[in-house]
């Protein structure tokens, strides 16, 4: 069975954030299950993107990391360039070379750019094992922001969106501060959805209460 268009079946944020939030529910009873002294909520965000690569796989994405941004694949050197966090296709394919496309040695299956959802990745913890975060709201309202355009920004991108893992102390504080980077983003006129939510309990170890995953699209997508 073919798959549709991307201009017919864009990805959608809710079937994103209900692969992670899944994942995540999942690793949140194993640790309670082994007693752990520092639960997920107290990993640092590259020590995390292997839990949420596995969500997403087993919700049937097919996922790629670190993949050059389309507007840096003419760069001389492959190491140069922005990358994504993220990068889902329909099938298990890898991204079709930009350089090869339409030429004679274009002759293996592959994924396009335009059937691609690239997906940015942004964890902030309220709390760490030493106390509260002091660049809290720095990481949450500047450098998610950089996230953001570094998607909008590429015009080469169809389908892309930004998602957001809190840890805060419960749920209240998730949603005010989702709503202050919403605010910030719109009033930096971003194009951003709102987002899809999915939040949880999580037990505290350190502070942090509440898990709350939130997937904005940026451009394409519902």
């Amino acid at each position: 069975i073919p798959y549709p268009s991307s201009l017919t079946m864009p990805f959608s944020t809710a079937d994103i954030a209900d692969a992670i939030a899944a994942g995540l529910r999942r690793r949140a009873a194993e640790d309670d299950a082994a007693q752990a002294v520092y639960g997920f909520d107290g990993q640092s965000e590259l020590a995390l993107h292997p839990l949420l690569h596995a969500a997403l796989r087993d919700a049937g994405f097919h996922v790629l990391t670190e993949q050059r941004y389309p507007a840096d694949w003419l760069k001389a050197s492959r190491s140069e360039g922005k990358r994504c966090d993220i990068v889902l296709t329909r099938e298990p394919l890898a991204l079709r070379d930009p350089l090869i496309r339409g030429t004679l040695f274009d002759d293996q299956p592959a994924s396009d750019v335009e059937d691609a959802y690239y997906l940015e990745v942004k964890t902030v913890a309220q709390f760490e094992a030493d106390g509260p975060f002091r660049r809290y709201s720095a990481e949450l309202l500047g450098a998610v922001t950089q996230d953001v355009s570094k998607l909008y920004r590429d015009a080469q991108l169809i389908h892309s969106g930004l998602l957001v893992v809190l840890f805060t102390a419960d749920e209240a504080t998730a949603s005010h501060d989702l709503r202050a980077w919403l605010d910030r983003a719109w009033a930096k006129k971003y194009p951003v959805q709102p987002p899809a939510r999915r939040g949880f309990a999580i037990t505290n170890r350190v502070g942090n209460g509440w898990c709350e995953v939130a997937v904005f699209a940026v451009k394409g997508g519902r």
